[in-house]
């Protein structure tokens, strides 16, 4: 994420929206469409650009057939919330937000308040540990956001833990800096064997990807 503009954030009034873009997201529908939510600016937190929570929720709509009243959703590296909280715009019965850093966590909180957001958990913890401890309470989840730091091989921790997460039928959105899919005659690594890749895209230098396990997985 690029450095803060040198100018006071109480100035009167922002002068052109990349400014205010570096260090808000605006959730894209639902009940708190076109709401602004700011974000901490800090290293490595890349918030899902607009134009890419537009299609990844459309795909999730359609697997939805639109109906968000009975979804649970988990977002494991939530960071910005723009995932979390556009889930919970959209009338998810549940988002339980999961991120280790202070201050993260305390600018999601801040940004629950601001919205009222009832149906959403924001939870201080250590993603993987804590996937593994909702997995043995027999928590399960229709929706699954996977938007990891990129260069740490979380992914390839975080994606094998979804199978005992899911509700049958449930889905994983994926970001990555790498395609998951793979070219004819390349081998898929383990950790995505089972899964199936629904829909796939790349904004930039952003992969994103839909993927539900193969019917016949056990």
């Amino acid at each position: 994420m690029q450095k803060k503009s040198s100018s006071k954030p109480s100035g009167p009034k922002p002068h052109g929206a990349p400014r205010m873009a570096q260090h808000q997201v605006r959730i894209i529908g639902g009940a708190w469409k076109r709401t602004p939510l700011p974000v901490l600016d800090a290293l490595g937190l890349r918030p899902t650009p607009d134009r890419v929570r537009e299609t990844v929720f459309n795909w999730i709509n359609h697997q939805l057939a639109s109906d968000w009243d009975e979804a649970a959703v988990l977002d494991l590296f939530a960071g910005s919330g723009a995932l979390g909280f556009e889930a919970a715009s959209r009338g998810a019965a549940s988002v339980t937000m999961i991120d280790n850093h202070g201050p993260a966590v305390r600018q999601l909180e801040a940004n629950r308040d601001k919205l009222k957001a009832s149906k959403v958990t924001i939870l201080r913890a250590d993603a993987l540990a804590l996937a593994r401890d909702l997995a043995a309470r027999g928590q399960r989840y229709d929706v699954i956001f996977l938007d990891p730091p990129y260069q740490q091989d979380l992914l390839a921790q975080a994606l094998p833990l979804c199978p005992a997460l899911l509700k049958e039928g449930g889905m994983v959105y994926a970001e990555a800096e790498a395609p998951l899919t793979r070219a004819e005659g390349e081998d898929t690594p383990e950790w995505l064997d089972g899964w199936e890749i629904v829909r796939a895209d790349k904004a930039g230098m952003v992969y994103y990807h839909l993927l539900k396990l193969y019917k016949n997985k056990n």
